[in-house]
């Protein structure tokens, strides 16, 4: 069954129901008032001839004649004998007994054995008994053809509602079970359109909704697609990466173990393990450095005098470069916020790819200075750069971007991701650029945090 056929069957069943519950309630006032009318007019008549029984019976005949009463009564001596002086239009056939008599004495009561009356009786002297009664037969006819009125009305206000609801609220439902329709497919990994909605505002709010809520899933399965694809590309370079050196050492060992080889040769094999070994150690370390980074950014935050910092990083490196003119325009009072240690990693790596990836006597250009609300420090060299296409990506874990830049020369690929990387945990960026030396051009720039 549809949503609009169950929506539909639900308000007719309850309009039903409240039509019902509502006409029923009606009814049994009716029925009460209309009683309390009968018991009215039967206790006028008692209440005439109380305290006087000898004219008890005159003063009731008076009392039902003057009120046109359409009442029956009769009198009842002891030998349970029966004279009625009075007849209702409805009469009473069935003669009443002593014991109907003793059980109405004090109030308006009813009986098996006279169905369809209800009745009193009062005292009248010599052993007698006046015996009022009513016959109920006109309210019972009254209550049958409202109950049957009712009934009608509850069914014609429920077939109202149920077309009003059917046409009012269609456009509604419509739209919903579309959606419903449409949210299955997508839990199916159906690629369909959102459904257009043409009812109410809360029916097109809710359609907003959900298709803001596909979208956050479709985005959620997608980054994490790509993390998975990311963590099983990462797996399989670091094997590669480690492979190597593992192969190395693995050829060098069953070396050693060969007979007949010189000491000079040992001594070469033992001295290339052991660069493999250191190797692996760093490209391990690497990959610590780079989970701590991604992990926790944020530890051990502090303020950290850049110019200072630079300016000493910049000293020990002309220091180990003699061959090198290292040029530096360092703006003092340079101040950023984050962990000292990050910004010692992240310079090292800067000034290391220089002297890995450039030749002997290269230039080197080192700035620090403020731009607005930034801080940007800028490492260029005049190297042969990155491939033209290379410039302005963000770096990936073990890409090498041109063949000099090879294990070679002692690269694992993770130099330019972790300065990216941690670049991005001191709320910077890092950037690639043709630098104006020639070679490859480095800017990191920081927010200080200032308004611009």
């Amino acid at each position: 069954m549809s949503l609009a056929n169950r929506l539909t069957a639900v308000l007719l069943a309850m309009t039903l129901i409240v039509a019902l519950g509502v006409g029923w309630y009606a009814v049994h006032l009716s029925n009460n008032s209309q009683y309390a009318t009968l018991d009215s007019s039967i206790n006028a008549v008692i209440d005439s001839g109380e305290g006087h029984p000898l004219s008890a019976l005159s003063d009731a005949l008076y009392v039902v004649q003057q009120n046109n009463s359409d009442l029956t009564l009769d009198v009842i001596d002891q030998t349970d004998s029966t004279t009625q002086v009075n007849s209702g239009k409805v009469p009473l056939t069935i003669a009443p007994t002593l014991a109907n008599v003793r059980s109405s004495l004090r109030s308006v009561t009813s009986a098996s054995n006279l169905p369809g009356f209800v009745f009193r009786s009062i005292n009248i002297g010599g052993g007698s008994y006046l015996l009022v009664a009513a016959s109920t037969s006109s309210i019972a006819a009254a209550n049958r053809s409202l109950e049957l009125r009712v009934a009608l009305v509850a069914l014609v206000a429920a077939l109202v509602m149920a077309l009003v609801a059917r046409f009012v609220v269609r456009p509604d439902v419509q739209s919903i079970d579309r959606l419903i329709h449409y949210a299955s497919a997508i839990a199916r990994d159906e690629d369909i359109a959102l459904p257009r909605s043409s009812g109410s505002s809360v029916v097109k709010e809710l359609r907003t909704s959900l298709d803001h809520m596909v979208e956050s899933l479709r985005s959620a399965i997608k980054v994490e697609k790509d993390s998975t694809d990311a963590m099983q590309r990462f797996v399989g370079d670091a094997s590669h990466e480690l492979r190597t050196p593992l192969t190395v050492i693995q050829g060098y060992s069953e070396l050693l173990t060969t007979s007949g080889v010189s000491d000079d040769e040992k001594r070469d094999a033992a001295q290339r393990i052991k660069l493999q070994v250191v190797r692996i150690d760093a490209l391990v370390s690497d990959l610590l450095f780079l989970a701590e980074v991604r992990d926790a950014p944020l530890r051990d935050k502090g303020d950290c005098n850049l110019s200072e910092f630079l300016a000493a990083k910049v000293r020990d490196f002309e220091t180990d470069n003699p061959d090198r003119e290292v040029r530096s325009d360092i703006e003092p009072g340079m101040v950023v916020t984050g962990n000292r240690e990050y910004f010692e990693r992240l310079i090292s790596n800067a000034l290391t790819n220089i002297k890995k990836y450039t030749p002997n006597g290269t230039d080197v250009s080192i700035s620090l200075r403020k731009l607005g609300a930034s801080i940007v420090m800028k490492v260029d060299d005049a190297g042969s750069g990155l491939p033209p296409h290379a410039y302005g990506l963000a770096p990936k874990r073990f890409e090498r971007f041109e063949e000099s830049r090879s294990r070679i020369s002692g690269g694992s690929g993770l130099g330019m991701s972790i300065m990216y990387d941690v670049a991005q945990a001191l709320n910077g960026r890092m950037t690639t650029s043709r630098s104006d030396l020639g070679g490859l051009a480095l800017t990191f720039t920081f927010d200080t945090g200032e308004k611009k």
